[in-house]
Formats: C-alpha cells, structure tokens, sequence
C-alpha cells in the first residue's frame, strides 16, 4: 500500500476555500479534508489531486449553448428527458414524464458518507421524481452536461421513489467538456413489488473527476436494476449502496469499465441483506488498457435474519498491455446460517490462441481484438434486458473501441 502523504491527510488552502462556501454540513470535512488511503474503503483510490485545485462555482449556461452541448454530447433525447446543465435543470430542454409527480421525498440515507457530506454542503437541486401507485412510467433520460473553462464542481442530489406497484426506467448519462468535479448523490426509495431500471453510461470529460454516490432502499418484492457504464473521466468512482430490507427484495448492481491512458475507475458497491430470501446480483467486468487502473470493492453483508439469503458476485479484468492494472476486493460478511452467497474476481490477457485462430481465417489483428474484447463484456451488457438500451450501450462501447484502435 502507497504511502500516505501530509497533503492527503490534511485539507490544503485550495480545499479549505473550497469548503469556505458550504453551510455547516461541511465542518466534518473542513477538519478532516477528503478521504485518504488511510481509510480502508479508500486504499485503492486517493483524491489527493482535488486538494491541490481550487474549484469554482459552476458557470451558468444560457438556454442556446445548452441546446447546443445537448446536440452535440447526448444527441439521443427522445421521449421523457431531464437535462441537467452544470448542476442546474435546464428547463427548456427538458421534458417530464406524464402521470410522473415532480415531487420526491425519501428517508434520508448514507448522511455520514463523505461523499454525501460534500454533497450536502454544497448541493444543488437535482431531479425529484415520485411514480405513483401502478404506475408503468416508461423511461426517463436524465441527462448532466458539464462545460466550462476554469475548474469548476457540480452536486445535484436527485430524489426517486417508487410507489407500491410501480416501474421506472432510468437512463442516467453524464458528459462533458473541460475541467470540472462532478459530484451527484442519487436517493432511491423502491416500495413493495416495484421495480426501478437504472442505466448509467459515465463519459465525462478526459480532465473531469466523477465522484458518484448511490443509496437504494428496497422493500418487499420490489428490484433495484443498474447497470454503469464507465468510459471517462480522468478520476471515477462509482459506488453504490443497496439495502434490502423487505423480504423477496433483489438488487443488481452490474457494470463495464472500460479504460486507457491513465484514468483511474473505482467500482465500490456494499449490499446488505436486512430481510430473508433476498438476491443480489454483481458482476463487474474491465477492460484496462495502457497505464490505466481500475479497483473493484464489493462487500455482501448478510444479516442474522437474512436467512435463505441468494448472493452472487463476480469481478473480471481483462488487461491489454503490461502497465495495466486491477485491484480486487470482494468480501463476505455473513451472520446468517442459512444462504447461498458465493464471489470470484478473474484477471487475464486477450488469448494468443483464439486470436491466431481468428487471424487464420483472414481477419486483421485490430478486428480480431475488438471480437474478442466485445465477447469478453457480452456477458455483462447482456443482463441489461430492454433490447433498445443494450444495443445504445453496444454502439458506446464500439466507439470507445474504435478510438483505441484507429
């Protein structure tokens, strides 16, 4: 483990004027700063070159420039779509879903979280959607656009709740341009027997950092879905909290990390398991090329009650050059007798002999590759079961290949 520096266990001048605009939410951090690797949930990933700049606030973005980002960064807004420019609703480019309230309330969740704390103290307002009872609302795209010279930092904080019966599908896209921190919290409060889709592709910009925090609270018979997409940002980490907590509840948490240069991805997910007879779902599968680094962490934590409790988890990497690398942490934490909980992590290299064999039947090395490396995420992306998201993801991935390769 890398050595801790002063700068990552104390807030510099730039942080501390960075905090100096927040309300009392962000004493905590004032005294400590950031998290540091000294603190096991983040050995992996340090945040230590946010110390060192001083973020503004974000610009504010006219109506015909956010037309024209929208156009030109996330082209696919058909139907429902909530954009987001720099943290604010651009409200002449969105549109809201019928039968859908725009109001949302939830149980507070993760408040001692430090990524939660920054949000909180310096949160702006995010989308609040509430389904109502039986309602089937379709999809919704959340779109968060970021564009600015200077360092800048967005922290919307979007609300969701379904509704007993209810079902919402969620394309979640995050892009950008220039230099900028990015940090949503998302709230999802799923009732009994309802079901929430959420697609989250993260392309941000190659200098962004994309702080992610996700907290979902399931009841009774009802499924929380994701599936992430990661393909930018200089620094990412998604990390996602779901709690099960009525019985026969089920989380997925899937997702594909695809990385070159030298960006760093983190993949932490904690499901707990409170209620019995609940599933979860994990596999996590990357691609790291060049001196990129990607870290997964997945913890299952089950319950005394949790009995008959259905847990899986699966982290794969397959690295294409030898500055690559991966760092892998699944973990059990089990109190209950009576479960099937099971979990692996897999690192390799593009087999020498498949790709001779694909090179014998006349194909080039670049579209042999690129065969095999789709093969190798097919398993992931194939869990998104809508066939119009799973093949927008498909054409993402295609392209983040093609600019490796041409």
């Amino acid at each position: 483990m890398n050595a801790v520096t002063k700068s990552e266990a104390a807030p510099s001048a730039a942080l501390a004027s960075f905090m100096a605009r927040a309300n009392d939410r962000a004493d905590f951090l004032r005294c400590a700063g950031l998290p540091s690797r000294r603190q096991e949930a983040w050995r992996y990933t340090s945040l230590q070159a946010l110390d060192r700049v001083a973020f503004a606030d974000a610009p504010v973005i006219d109506e015909a420039r956010a037309r024209d980002l929208l156009t030109e960064l996330a082209a696919d807004c058909d139907g429902p779509c909530v954009v987001f420019i720099n943290g604010r609703l651009s409200a002449a480019n969105s549109t809201f879903p019928k039968d859908v309230e725009r109001k949302a309330t939830v149980a507070p969740m993760l408040q001692e979280h430090p990524l939660a704390i920054l949000n909180a103290a310096l949160r702006q307002d995010g989308v609040h959607l509430h389904v109502p009872e039986g309602v089937d609302a379709g999809e919704v795209r959340l779109i968060s656009i970021n564009d600015g010279a200077a360092p800048f930092s967005t922290h919307p904080h979007h609300v969701v709740s379904l509704a007993p019966g209810a079902r919402l599908t969620l394309r979640d896209v995050h892009v950008g341009k220039g230099h900028y921190l990015s940090n949503p919290f998302f709230e999802f409060d799923v009732a009994k027997n309802a079901t929430l889709t959420h697609v989250k592709l993260q392309q941000e910009s190659d200098d962004a950092t994309h702080l992610a925090l996700v907290a979902a609270r399931v009841a009774e018979h009802a499924t929380y879905d994701s599936f992430t997409l990661t393909l930018g940002a200089k620094l990412a980490r998604h990390e996602v909290h779901a709690d099960l907590h009525g019985p026969h509840a089920a989380a997925h948490a899937n997702v594909a990390q695809l990385l070159g240069e030298d960006r760093h991805a983190d993949l932490t997910s904690v499901i707990t398991h409170a209620a019995p007879d609940c599933d979860s779902r994990q596999t996590v599968k990357n691609v790291i090329t060049d001196a990129a680094h990607a870290v997964f962490q997945g913890k299952i934590f089950v319950d005394r009650v949790a009995q008959k409790t259905d847990g899986y988890q699966m982290n794969q990497a397959l690295l294409l050059s030898e500055k690559a690398q991966i760092d892998s942490k699944p973990e059990l934490e089990i109190y209950a007798d009576d479960v099937k909980c099971s979990h692996g992590a897999t690192v390799g290299a593009l087999d020498d002999e498949q790709l001779f064999y694909l090179r014998s039947r006349g194909i080039e090395l670049p579209q042999a590759r690129s065969m095999l490396v789709g093969a190798f995420l097919q398993d992931a992306v194939d869990l998104v079961t809508d066939e119009s998201l799973r093949a927008w993801l498909d054409g993402r991935i295609a392209r983040w290949w093609e600019r490796r390769v041409s």
